[in-house]
């Protein structure tokens, strides 16, 4: 499977961007997918996830201001994050269980 990873951009401190996630097939056998961010000189972490039961897993440092979903209907998988901060500033990653990582998309969070 590609995860084809869009939306990243340049934001100024408490806007807003939805980052998404389109992968090949059919997500609706995925049990897990989400977001990971990876920074510079620090490592992949999480961000959000979530099950085909739609359960939800977020990153403490995140809760309350980014939003994940998945829309099995267009194999997509979605972040909406408000209120970014500078610290949000990242490489962030797809994520698909049992599968590689798909390509990321830049997240610049400007002070």
């Amino acid at each position: 499977v590609q995860l084809q990873a869009s939306g990243g951009g340049l934001v100024q401190a408490g806007g807003s961007l939805r980052l998404s996630c389109a992968a090949s097939v059919s997500i609706d056998g995925i049990g897990i997918m989400g977001w990971y961010r990876q920074a510079p000189g620090k490592q992949r972490g999480m961000v959000a996830i979530i099950s085909n039961l739609n359960s939800k897993e977020y990153a403490p440092f995140v809760k309350g201001r980014f939003t994940i979903s998945r829309d099995n209907d267009k194999n997509t998988v979605y972040l909406q994050m408000n209120s970014l901060k500078p610290e949000d500033t990242a490489v962030y990653y797809c994520y698909a269980f049992g599968y590689p990582w798909g390509q990321g998309t830049q997240v610049t969070v400007s002070s």
